[in-house]
C-alpha cells in the first residue's frame, strides 16, 4: 500500500462517504450510487480510485460487483496515525 494513494483517495468527501456506507457490509455498484447524486461513471470514478489505493475489494458475482471495505489497510492507517501522534512507544534498539 501506498501512503500517497491512499491520502489521495481518502481526500474526497464522496470517497470518504462511500467507505462510511461499506462500513455496514458489501454493497454493489448500483447500492452505493443510490446513496449520492450522481452519474454512475463519476461513482464507477471513485470506485477504481479507492480499489487503487486498497481501501475497497471488488468481488464479482454473477452480472453484478460487490464491494467492500478493505479493513487491513485502514487499521494500518490508523496505526501510522497513532504513531505519528505518539499515542505507541518504541523500544530503541541499543
Amino acid at each position: 500500500m501506498g501512503f500517497a494513494e491512499t491520502f489521495k483517495a481518502l481526500s474526497d468527501p464522496v470517497r470518504r462517504d462511500i467507505l462510511v456506507l461499506l462500513k455496514r457490509g458489501r454493497l454493489s455498484a448500483g447500492e452505493i450510487g443510490s446513496h449520492f447524486d450522481m452519474t454512475g461513471a463519476t461513482i464507477s470514478y471513485h470506485l477504481n480510485i479507492l480499489k487503487k489505493a486498497e481501501l475497497v475489494f471488488e468481488n464479482r458475482e454473477k452480472n453484478f460487483i460487490y464491494y467492500e471495505l478493505n479493513t487491513s489497510v485502514v487499521e494500518e492507517v490508523m496505526l501510522w496515525l497513532a504513531e505519528l501522534k505518539g499515542e505507541k512507544e518504541y523500544v530503541e534498539d541499543k
